[in-house]
């Protein structure tokens, strides 16, 4: 491909050695992708650039977890060129990295918590979308990052519900299937248009809780007096943070204020580890999980912009 400006030349790049030109474009993963090379989360054939003249003008970058065949999200892409650049280089890109007759994997963006009010932050946002659309994606969601700090207050526990440790992965399924009800979280809510919640929370489970390395006896059941489950968390360490992985109330027990209970369970299980901040997220939609969050001590540090492929 060429141009006025010289030839644009799309590839990945050829190893570790081109690392520190694939860094060349900041971004907040820059830190963690040579640990994630070593640790099998990501792959050099992933990781691809645009350069024009020798230099840098887009880079993209897949992820997955440790041992999956193919990438699980476009987590990096970069623009320092053109729209157009950016869009020749997934053009290229995608169909090297993705299996042919498979959806693109979705793309996710961290950004400041206040992005839409500084102009050349915004810019570069909506430059990557525009390019990102004309490949295909349409946006997703906007969610919420959330960060616990230590220092930062806990909720006192109310002894309203007591805690126990999940029993196996039969009652932790059942009721992930009880709070998809009326979740409002979008990724649960689109799974619920191609699949039943039984089939939603397995693959949840299996997919994603099962695979965290970190105790699963921290993951809590809620429960009344009586033995009632409530609701449950998963406090977890996903390989980079200890995380609140998931953290739900039953339908039945809706409305009576359980969630901050649960929440601050978890939080205080994880602080308790001595660790140095406890993250989380949530759809800036789903007002009330962004206020229980609030109310636990969590502050928005940034947020996230997904894209899809349908």
């Amino acid at each position: 491909m060429t141009s006025a400006r010289g030839e644009l030349s799309l590839r990945p790049i050829t190893g570790l050695d081109e690392l520190d030109r694939f860094n060349h474009l900041p971004y907040v993963l820059n830190a963690e992708i040579r640990t994630d090379l070593a640790e099998g989360r990501r792959r050099p054939e992933w990781l691809w650039l645009a350069l024009r003249d020798d230099h840098v003008v887009a880079r993209a970058g897949w992820w997955s977890r440790p041992g999956d065949e193919q990438p699980l999200i476009l987590d990096i892409f970069d623009l320092a060129g053109d729209v157009e650049d950016g869009v020749r280089l997934l053009q290229t890109a995608l169909p090297a990295v993705v299996p042919a007759g498979t959806t693109p994997p979705e793309h996710s963006r961290f950004l400041p918590p206040d992005w839409r009010d500084d102009p050349a932050t915004r810019i570069a946002a909506e430059r990557r979308m525009t390019a990102l659309r004309q490949v295909g994606a349409e946006l997703f969601v906007e969610r919420l990052r959330l960060e616990w700090r230590p220092g930062a207050p806990i909720p006192a526990d109310s002894g309203r519900l007591t805690f126990r440790p999940v029993r196996d992965p039969a009652e932790l399924i059942g009721l992930m299937t009880l709070v998809l009800d009326s979740t409002l979280d979008a990724h649960s809510r689109d799974d619920l248009t191609r699949m039943s919640p039984e089939q939603a929370a397995h693959e949840q489970y299996h997919g994603e809780l099962a695979r965290y390395t970190s105790p699963h006896d921290w993951w809590q059941v809620a429960t009344l007096a009586d033995g009632e489950p409530v609701g449950f968390v998963i406090p977890a360490h996903n390989g980079y943070n200890p995380i609140i992985a998931y953290v739900g109330v039953v339908p039945a027990q809706r409305g009576r204020g359980y969630i901050h209970d649960i929440l601050a369970a978890g939080t205080r299980l994880l602080a308790a580890q001595d660790v140095p901040r406890i993250r989380a997220s949530t759809d800036v939609g789903n007002a009330p999980m962004a206020a229980a969050f609030a109310q636990a001590g969590y502050v928005t540090f940034e947020r996230q912009i997904d894209m899809v492929w349908r």
